[in-house]
This record gives structure tokens, C-alpha cells and sequence, in this order.
């Protein structure tokens, strides 16, 4: 064991100590998966991330570094708040990409751009991966609304979501219903799925809907989804892992990514709106999300490190 360069990092958050929280060991060379696990199993944050030079497929395909990221219980293929703050660590330690206006981190999943941001120059944002997306069994569904406590009527839409993690989405009523949840967490593990759950104050006009689903329609809706002021919107994330050893995450990324393709290309939310997550938590997490003229989502997000130092490992 010898000392390893550390930074404990704050995701997602304006200020210190209001998003979520990651470990980064800077060097992980020569680290055994059975130690990574260990030491993030210790660490007890929802993710532990490893960082690496690419490996030769990776450099060969534009890669700046590669990561991996571990939850206390298992590794994890990609995951959105460890994506953000490794690079910030990353850069922060004199990391220097290769490409110009963009940093290609590789994971299990494949290779992640991300972009920094004009303003302020903590926010990093990375590109969403592609997402797979089905209707859940209504089986599970109704499991699901019993263990969140839910009435007929407060799941507007729901989908399985898998960019990497797979998550069941739903999308509730209002940002309050969201907000009053009071999950059976042991139920919620004992499904084996994470869930994930938003609410969005302005709900959008059936026209728009039909606009935003099928293109002969379009000519009769009268109103985009990007004329709503994203500003004027209020969205409101919460996210449950107990299959994963955390009952409830302050800020999760991949989920916000694969929420934010399912819901704008539903019609359930604009091209671009700020979402907040961990108010149940005492935190206040802030993502941006940004869908560009490419339909590329981005999901970006201030970090800041809170703890800078080195580990035993």
C-alpha cells in the first residue's frame, strides 16, 4: 500500500456540500478489482471512481483517460455525477486533452465527451449516451406505485430507461408529489430495480403532444415545446437505489440524461430546463440540460472539490 493522489468531489452543486458527493483516487495503476471494490465499499458514497491512462483501443479512438466507477456493492459500466467530477479532478490535477473544446473520458460503456462550459468555468457537461427505452411490465409498475405509496392517477407516463444503469422512470403529477414520496425502501430493493422519479410543474398541451410524436401532426400544433420558458418551469427529480446499497441518491446524472431524452422527445419537457434533485436530502442539486441542434443531449452541472489530499491503497 502507498499513497495515491485523492480529491473528494461535490457534483452537481452551486456551493459546497449541495450536490452529491464523489471519491476520486487520481492514480488506480496497479489496483486489483477486489481492492477498488474494498475501498469503495468503505468509502460508502454512492460512487468511487478509479482513474487511468486509456487503453490502447481507447487512445486510439480520441480517449484522454479511463475511468471506473464503483458503487459500495459493484462496478458500475457509466455513471453521470462520476463522469462530471472525475474530469473536473482530472483537469484540476493538469490534465490536458487531446482535442481542442472537448475531453473524451472512456468507460465499460465506450468513450463520453465532455464539454466545459463559458459559465461559470466549473460546470462541465457531458453528452448523453444512447438510450434504450421500453414500457415496463404493468406488473412491476403496480409493485413499484405500492412500495412509492402512489394513487391512480399520479404516474403520468413511465418507461424503462437503460444508457448503462438501467432505471424505471416515471414521470408524477407535480413537483410536489415527487417531493411527499415516503418510499418502502426494503420493497424497492427487494425488486432488484432503481427508480427514478420527476415532476414537472408546467405539463404540456395535448397538441403539443401529438406535434412532438408524429410528423404529419406537426402542422396542427400550435406551440413548441421550446417556446415554454424553461426558466418559468419547475422540475423536480428524485432517485431511489436500494438495489444498489443507497436508498436515495442527492444527485444522480445518468438518470437525468436518459429522463431528460425520454421526456423531451415525449413532449413533457422543453429543449432545455434546469432540474433540481436532493431537496429531501438537504441538498440542492442543479443540472442543466441541454438538447443541441443535433438532438445531442448534454447534462452539465458545477463541481467543486471539498477534499483534496492523498489515500493508502
Amino acid at each position: 500500500m502507498h499513497g495515491r493522489p485523492f480529491k473528494q468531489v461535490d457534483v452537481f452543486g452551486a456551493a459546497p456540500y449541495r450536490g452529491n458527493p464523489l471519491a476520486v483516487v487520481l492514480d488506480g495503476a496497479g489496483l486489483s478489482d477486489t481492492a477498488m471494490q474494498q475501498f469503495a465499499h468503505w468509502a460508502q458514497l454512492s460512487e468511487t471512481t478509479f482513474l487511468l491512462p486509456p487503453s490502447a483501443q481507447g487512445a486510439a479512438a480520441g480517449a484522454d483517460y479511463r475511468v471506473r466507477i464503483f458503487t459500495p456493492r459493484n462496478e458500475l459500466p457509466f455513471a453521470g455525477h462520476p463522469t462530471l467530477g472525475s474530469c473536473h479532478a482530472w483537469l484540476e490535477a493538469g490534465g490536458a486533452p487531446r482535442a481542442e473544446g472537448a475531453i473524451v473520458q472512456e468507460c465499460p460503456l465506450g468513450l463520453v465527451r465532455i464539454r466545459r462550459t463559458n459559465t461559470p468555468d466549473t460546470r462541465l457537461a457531458f453528452a448523453a449516451p444512447p438510450l434504450q427505452r421500453s414500457a415496463p411490465d404493468p406488473a412491476l409498475l403496480a409493485r413499484v406505485s405500492a412500495a412509492l405509496d402512489l394513487r391512480t392517477g399520479q404516474i403520468i407516463a413511465a418507461q424503462l430507461l437503460d444508457n448503462g444503469p438501467v432505471w424505471l422512470g416515471l414521470l408524477l403529477d407535480s413537483p410536489q408529489t415527487v417531493l411527499h414520496l415516503e418510499p418502502d425502501h426494503l420493497a424497492l430493493k427487494n425488486l432488484g430495480l432503481k427508480v427514478g422519479v420527476a415532476g414537472v410543474e408546467a405539463a404540456l398541451p395535448a397538441p403539443l403532444l401529438i406535434a412532438r410524436s408524429n410528423r404529419e401532426a406537426r402542422a396542427f400544433g400550435t406551440r413548441r415545446a421550446e417556446s415554454f420558458a424553461a426558466d418559468a418551469m419547475t422540475f423536480e427529480v428524485r432517485a431511489f437505489a436500494a438495489a444498489e446499497g443507497i436508498p436515495e441518491d442527492p444527485v444522480t446524472g445518468s438518470l437525468h440524461a436518459s429522463l431528460a431524452q425520454w421526456l423531451i422527445a415525449d413532449g413533457h419537457a422543453p429543449g432545455s430546463y434546469v432540474a433540481t434533485q436532493g431537496s429531501c436530502l438537504g441538498r440542492h442539486g442543479q443540472v442543466h440540460i441541454d438538447c443541441d441542434a443535433t438532438a445531442q443531449v448534454w447534462v452539465g452541472g458545477d463541481c467543486v472539490t471539498c477534499i483534496d489530499g492523498s489515500v493508502r491503497l
